[in-house]
């Protein structure tokens, strides 16, 4: 099976892309591929593309990478609607029964504290004596 993917050219720092029709299974690797249909580079907002040639291997049978479906709709090659190609950014989770559960806990607490009061004062008393001895 095809596909229609990106292959990185350039430099460090500097991308540039080749857009290429390669076997699915195939690593990218540089020389490599069936046909080279354009060049993509986002630096200089430059998008060559062979409208004809993309066309022909998308009848073919040829599928298309999420990111090149999206520069072919940009320069309305094809009719469709943009991929989202971002993770979803997730909420954190609403979570109502602990919220429950720590205000009945929190009622013992209370009770529990008043006893540690009063042995506090004892151990004062035990401190006193230390000094005199």
């Amino acid at each position: 099976m095809l596909t229609i993917r990106l292959s990185r050219v350039g430099r460090k720092n500097d991308p540039s892309f080749r857009v290429i029709v390669v076997e699915s299974k195939r690593k990218p690797q540089p020389g490599k591929y069936t046909e080279m249909v354009g060049s993509y580079n986002p630096k200089m907002n430059r998008v060559e593309l062979n409208a004809e040639r993309i066309k022909h291997w998308i009848s073919n049978g040829a599928t298309v990478s999420d990111t090149v479906h999206n520069l072919l709709v940009s320069q309305k090659i094809i009719d469709a609607k943009k991929i989202n190609i971002l993770p979803a950014f997730k909420a954190a989770p609403v979570v109502e029964a602990p919220v429950e559960a720590v205000a009945p806990a929190a009622a013992p607490v209370e009770e529990a504290a008043a006893p540690a009061e009063e042995v506090a004062p004892e151990d004062n008393s035990v401190a006193e004596e230390a000094p005199q001895a």
